[in-house]
């Protein structure tokens, strides 16, 4: 058990069949309101065979502290963002771990710390003797997805609990999370889009486009047992 999330044995399908160059770890990124965790999860149940989420390490630190960003100094900060470097790592570790098979969707990597950090990008990485490109190395592809705050839907504080920032401030976290990520050599970005359902069939579009072995998506929870598709 780490972060009160237990990696589970859910993937079964053997994406070494794909290719050895197929991806395993993709990291979904973007400001907050972007729908990282709304995306991850759908498609996860699309494609429970095939794939895994990583939950954000952020989010279970605020929950297990019982704090908000806005709340705290800049050493409480550093301190916070220390924590969450630690489970991310360890999420990363014990989820491959527990699926070897599968294709992790990441709710944030390690690189976006470096986006929250008080003292800056290169501060945060040499404070944890580290580097972007290091860091970059350990996925094999990122989606910054759009935040909602860059159009009229966006969800702050007052109404998501969890949300730390306003609308201008989620924009321009998006843009630093952007200009990190962007350095990945196999980065994409997915804009805003009218509904979820929407984006989420955007980000597939990228994956297939990329050659991820997603295998058959599973059948509707109210498709009959002889409409299921063929696995």
């Amino acid at each position: 058990m780490i972060g009160g999330v237990a990696p589970e044995v859910t993937a079964t399908m053997n994406c070494a069949e794909c290719g050895s160059e197929t991806i395993r770890t993709l990291v979904l990124t973007g400001g907050p309101g972007a729908g990282k965790t709304t995306v991850a999860a759908r498609l996860a149940q699309r494609y429970p065979q095939s794939v895994v989420v990583v939950p954000e390490a952020a989010t279970q630190i605020y929950r297990q502290l019982g704090v908000r960003w806005r709340e705290l100094d800049a050493a409480a900060r550093r301190d916070f963002q220390r924590r969450v470097l630690e489970l991310q790592l360890q999420q990363e570790e014990l989820f491959r771990r527990a699926n070897p098979r599968a294709l992790l969707l990441l709710d944030r990597g390690t690189v976006d710390g470096a986006a929250y950090w008080p003292d800056g990008p290169e501060s945060f990485f040499a404070h944890f003797g580290t580097t972007l490109h290091r860091e970059l190395a350990r996925y094999d592809a990122v989606i910054w997805l759009e935040s909602t705050a860059a159009g009229r839907a966006y969800a702050d504080q007052r109404t998501n609990p969890f949300r730390q920032e306003d609308a201008a401030a989620a924009v321009a976290l998006a843009a630093a999370l952007a200009r990190l990520w962007q350095a990945h050599g196999r980065f994409e970005r997915v804009g805003l889009y009218q509904t979820i359902d929407a984006k989420v069939a955007a980000v597939e579009t990228v994956l297939r486009r990329w050659g991820a072995c997603l295998g058959p998506p599973a059948a509707p929870a109210d498709a009959p047992a002889d409409q299921a598709p063929g696995r």
